[in-house]
């Protein structure tokens, strides 16, 4: 037996979402189907008007709905940092800590050969362009995940922007606080390693 055609429509909706199986994406549809008419309209107005109404920012690639972003315009953001992501999610996680006043820079992914994707599929063009424009900047602090992607990114943006005589730096990896050594891989343990300061 199926479900009626609009709860099977609402199912395979859910289910095109990362993460989201059959079980799931069913306990997701009885779900929206139990809810009022009026948070149902208001769920589907706010998933129209974020696909509508955001777009990426000119300067940096972030997600925005102002063009040029919020922290593009901030003057007083420090203007001699941009810290590069993979992702526009990642400039919230990082600005949240409210330790890091420079600029951004989005990416959106890394180099993966396996994928098909090259340094022309990645927001890199603008970010040099961005770079020869804004003599200003002194520091590119390359913010990529620590995956081996990430760290393939990370390298070739350093052999492009070292020779401009811009500094670039990583973003420290190892060992969360609170963790436990003995749970730790070994990758993880390594940049612990390689990345330990001076107390």
């Amino acid at each position: 037996m199926q479900y009626p055609q609009p709860i099977e429509k609402l199912i395979d909706s859910y289910m095109k979402l990362p993460g989201i199986g059959s079980k799931t994406a069913t306990r997701l549809a009885f779900y929206t189907i139990d809810m009022n008419k009026d948070d149902v309209a208001s769920f589907a107005s706010a998933l129209t008007a974020a696909k509508t109404q955001l777009h990426y920012c000119s300067i940096c690639g972030n997600i925005t709905d102002d063009d040029p972003c919020e922290i593009c315009q901030d003057k007083s953001r420090d203007q001699s940092t941009i810290l590069v992501v993979e992702q526009p999610k990642d400039v919230m996680s990082i600005d949240r800590t409210n330790d890091y006043h420079g600029l951004y820079h989005v990416l959106h992914g890394v180099l993966s050969p396996i994928e098909g994707k090259g340094p022309e599929d990645l927001n890199i063009e603008s970010l040099i362009k961005r770079l020869q424009d804004h003599p200003e900047v002194k520091e590119v602090i390359v913010a990529t995940n620590a995956t081996p992607e990430g760290e393939s990114t990370a390298q070739y943006l350093a052999r492009l922007i070292k020779p401009a005589k811009i500094k670039v730096t990583r973003l420290a990896h190892g060992l969360a606080v609170g963790s436990d050594i003995e749970y730790a891989d070994q990758m993880t343990l390594l940049k612990a390693v390689e990345g330990r300061t001076e107390l």
